[in-house]
């Protein structure tokens, strides 16, 4: 009998879109960005194995904001270990990154979804950076408010301007406009 592949189909386009995502640079500097944070070298391993039980992660998130993460389990048991990576989650929407910008418990402990697991530790990053987190940085500086302020004068002078996105017909109206036949009663 024939030996079919993991995935095929559907399943392995969707396998080979995100694995298309991974980007070795974007992995490799936040690696070097939670070890400059937690003080310790990255886990030896591949990535998402180095990752995958939560402990370094709830370390990294202890160091942003102490005691965020009360308990880290240490244990092999696979629920536990998941629970760390939910906790990390937990503590992470707590300290400010959006939801958008994080992952599933199971994109990480089945390796289904490791781009997404990159960019949450991305906009960790960024949201200690907003939150001034004095350590190193990873990514590129937030962007500040440009609040601006305008007289009554102004304010009056830009209300008699028409904006370019009105857009204009140039006199054009519907008058001669028949599409079809008449109706006939």
């Amino acid at each position: 009998m024939a030996e079919r592949p993991k995935g095929y189909g559907m399943t392995a386009e969707l396998q080979e879109k995100k694995a298309a995502k991974r980007d070795a640079n974007l992995e490799r500097q936040g690696m070097d960005w939670m070890a400059a944070v937690t003080g310790e070298p990255f886990p030896a391993g591949s990535y998402e194995e180095a990752l995958k039980n939560g402990v370094y992660l709830c370390k990294v998130m202890n160091k942003l904001q102490p005691g965020s993460i009360k308990k880290i389990n240490t244990g092999s048991m696979a629920f536990k270990l998941m629970e760390n990576v939910s906790n990390f989650l937990d503590a992470a929407t707590a300290y400010g990154v959006p939801k958008a910008d994080l992952f599933q418990t199971v994109d990480l402990y089945e390796a289904e979804n490791i781009p997404q697991v990159t960019s949450a530790i991305h906009a960790l990053g960024r949201q200690a950076q907003k939150k001034g987190y004095k350590g190193p940085a990873l990514g590129a500086k937030p962007s500040q408010g440009n609040v601006r302020q305008f007289s009554e004068e102004q304010k009056t002078a830009g209300q008699s301007v028409i904006g370019l996105q009105m857009g204009s017909n140039k006199g054009a109206n519907q008058a001669g406009m028949t599409f079809g036949n008449t109706r006939h009663m």
